[in-house]
């Protein structure tokens, strides 16, 4: 990757590096195995990943700065909701100390891999835990694999801040009381269905309704979603099975603090939509991307700021937001992690 010259060119997609980082947990206790380079995980065929989805990830970026510096973006939130996680599926909890460790081993040692400054790539990492041990009833393993790898990407949704639509979806991304609140990998393998069939009808991605009213805005099927007045109030839905995005928050405090822009977190109701100015989807993958407008089965919600461009807010949001991540802008105290 390191004498690649295109990398605005790059797709969002896996590309193998030399190396990534490892740790196993077994009799108690976790042991880090350091920087490894086999891209491949040998396990038993009763690893309870495999029989009872005993799994869960993140997602983060490192960034090269226009003064040439690697950096990552509020890696501790990461590591934190990343620790809920594996509570929440009874796997042996990872430090955020170690957390922060293996990540910041992995970008190091591929720091030929973070595409420059200006080019709009950046450099993935994917933390993820699985279940390795044996299960045949139902249970929790007993043993542990904890990995860091990453990818070089380009931007997620190919026309970078060029509003998509979306599309109602007539199935739920997750149950009342279940885990949508926690970035589990059956959530999105439950969207895997509904999914397909948005993009097979011409949709960027689905809306979700709450599973409990089918009344409630919650998210789409891989980012929160942004809303805008009309007299230029910044909403996000709050809900107990939506995933608490990152990106989102620090947008919410984007809004306040930059932009001088009331915001608020609150329940979002679908007969609402019509009176936004604005909407957008946020998210470590998607960034900021605008919507332009929301099929619902047939009937289009269109927002003001249309299909040819982004809002005047969504677009104010992004900027800030990838000038602070790129270190263009001052960033809030402890917001920015250098890496080297």
């Amino acid at each position: 990757m390191e004498k690649k010259k295109d990398w605005g060119a790059l797709p969002f997609a896996y590309t193998p590096l030399k190396s990534r980082y490892e740790a196993v947990y077994k009799d108690g206790r976790w042991f880090e195995n350091g920087l490894v380079t086999d891209a491949d995980i040998k396990i038993s065929e009763s690893a309870a990943v495999f029989q009872y989805a005993q799994t869960c990830f993140e997602g983060l970026k490192a960034y090269r700065t226009e003064s040439g510096e690697i950096v990552m973006f509020r890696p501790d939130l990461n590591a934190k909701r990343f620790q809920d996680s594996c509570r929440r599926l009874l796997i042996p909890e990872i430090t955020e100390e170690m957390f922060i460790r293996a990540v910041d081993m992995t970008v190091r040692d591929n720091a030929g891999s973070v595409p420059p400054y200006g080019s709009g790539a950046t450099l993935y990492i994917r933390p993820f835990v699985i279940g390795s041990g044996p299960v045949l009833g139902v249970a929790p393993a007993k043993e542990y694999i904890f990995r860091v790898f990453g990818s070089p990407v380009g931007t997620y949704f190919k026309g970078g801040i060029k509003p998509i639509t979306l599309t109602v979806s007539d199935y739920d991304r997750a149950a009342p009381r279940g885990t949508g609140g926690i970035k589990a990998g059956i959530n999105y393998a439950m969207s895997l269905y509904a999914g397909g069939k948005a993009h097979a009808a011409g949709f960027a991605e689905n809306l979700y309704l709450d599973p409990g009213t089918r009344s409630r805005v919650e998210e789409t099927g891989g980012a929160n979603l942004i809303f805008v007045t009309k007299d230029n109030k910044l909403v996000t839905p709050r809900s107990p099975s939506i995933l608490p995005s990152v990106t989102r928050r620090s947008v919410l405090t984007i809004g306040r603090q930059y932009l001088g822009l009331e915001a608020e977190e609150r329940e979002v109701y679908f007969s609402e939509l019509d009176d936004f100015a604005e909407c957008g989807i946020c998210g470590t993958a998607a960034v900021i991307c605008p919507v332009g407008a929301i099929n619902d089965h047939g009937r289009i919600i269109s927002f003001d700021s249309g299909m040819d461009e982004a809002g005047p807010v969504c677009r104010r949001l992004y900027e800030t937001l990838t000038g602070i991540q790129m270190g263009r802008l001052p960033a809030p105290e402890g917001w920015i992690h250098r890496v080297m």
